[in-house]
């Protein structure tokens, strides 16, 4: 789970030297106010390595940031967010260049038949696509669905299935939220027993 963690530790320690030779004070990263209360370990590297976050320090949310990227004429505003691919593999599961190469072709195959925010969640086999709300019921339509399904699988997975909650930023965080043993969990499994029975 602090997978984050490290891979900030790497970046910013490969940056430090380049920021001395070129003379900065600090090294800055994009870490904005929504960013705050999500599970984020790649701040606590940031703290410890004195990283700035100036679009936080100022207050400025994904909103406001997207606001001031269109009022400045900036072809970027409305770009959908796009994070690290390792963040579509589930907690407890490495993480393998073939894994990110796969996620990587999938998402580019669903981008290219017109799906802006699009997220492949690595679930082994299994690829959950996960789309903006108002893509959801596009993507259900039998056209677009099968060629949806012959290109994740292309990419290299069994089973193609989509999220019904829709694209939602660090959706993986949520099995830190639930932890198996909670009462809601164990409800759900006792419901399933006596399904099963």
């Amino acid at each position: 789970a602090d997978r984050c963690f490290f891979c900030k530790q790497e970046l910013f320690t490969q940056l430090e030297p380049l920021r001395r030779e070129l003379g900065l004070t600090h090294l800055a990263y994009g870490m904005n106010r929504d960013d705050r209360g999500d599970w984020r370990p790649g701040q606590r590297s940031a703290r410890e390595h004195g990283v700035r976050a100036p679009l936080d320090e100022v207050g400025l949310g994904k909103a406001e940031i997207r606001a001031l990227a269109r009022a400045r004429g900036l072809t970027v505003w409305d770009k959908p967010a796009l994070a690290c691919y390792s963040s579509r593999i589930p907690y407890g599961t490495p993480v393998t260049v073939e894994a990110l190469r796969q996620i990587g072709r999938a998402e580019r195959a669903l981008r290219a038949l017109g799906l802006r925010q699009v997220r492949v969640r690595h679930h082994d086999q299994i690829a959950r696509i996960e789309v903006a709300p108002e893509e959801l019921a596009r993507l259900l339509e039998p056209t677009l669905r099968d060629a949806a399904v012959r290109e994740v699988r292309a990419a290299g997975y069994l089973y193609v299935t989509l999220d019904l909650q829709g694209y939602r930023s660090g959706s993986l965080n949520e099995a830190l939220l639930r932890p198996r043993g909670s009462a809601s969990a164990r409800e759900g499994e006792r419901e399933g027993e006596r399904e099963i029975e």
